[in-house]
């Protein structure tokens, strides 16, 4: 009996351009911060557009991918990041039932839904993942940690909010919403 793949092709497909767009972001359009080794960054907004349109495991994999990627161009991978990114991506991804963007619908309750979740994503990922594992893994100062991670949990948490708003409207917009067509007679 032949085992069934759980990702469709669309999902796969979406994984590769998530994490290229993701990686493409991240790594030429990172703005500097004033926290050390921390960036300003617009590639949370892309995560959160592909989490909420295609759910949490083509979240976790764009933003897991996707972070390699960026850490490896730049020499070698700092794995606690990473792993936050692909925790931001898990959770971003569960709005997706709350959300509900094929519907073709992204007023205000939809617009609020996706921030508290992408809020609480960018929470878990900068203030409790990455310090933790960079604690664990590369025995970082708790200090440097702290600085880093508010500043990556909020300046990540402004970008997505507009970037992924922006474009899941614009997205929602090229969805046919439920109830609109009516049959001729």
């Amino acid at each position: 009996m032949e085992k069934k793949s759980s990702l469709s092709i669309k999902s796969i497909v979406a994984i590769g351009i998530g994490a290229a767009l993701f990686f493409v972001l991240g790594r030429f359009v990172a703005i500097p911060s004033p926290v050390p080794n921390t960036t300003i960054n617009i590639q949370y907004g892309i995560l959160g557009v592909f989490g909420v349109i295609y759910g949490p495991v083509v979240g976790i994999l764009v933003g897991f991918i996707g972070h390699t990627l960026i850490d490896l161009s730049w020499g070698s991978p700092w794995w606690s990041w990473i792993i936050a990114s692909a925790v931001f991506g898990l959770i971003i991804g569960l709005a997706k039932k709350k959300v509900d963007i094929e519907k073709g619908e992204f007023g205000t309750k939809q617009i609020i839904a996706f921030n508290l979740f992408q809020l609480v994503g960018h929470a878990v990922a900068w203030l409790v993942i990455a310090p933790a594992l960079d604690i664990l893994i590369y025995n970082e100062p708790t200090e440097k940690l702290l600085a880093q991670g508010l500043w990556a949990g909020a300046s990540n948490f402004i970008t997505t909010a507009i970037v992924g708003t922006i474009l899941l409207a614009a997205y929602a917009k090229t969805r046919t919403k439920e109830g609109s067509l009516k049959q001729e007679k």
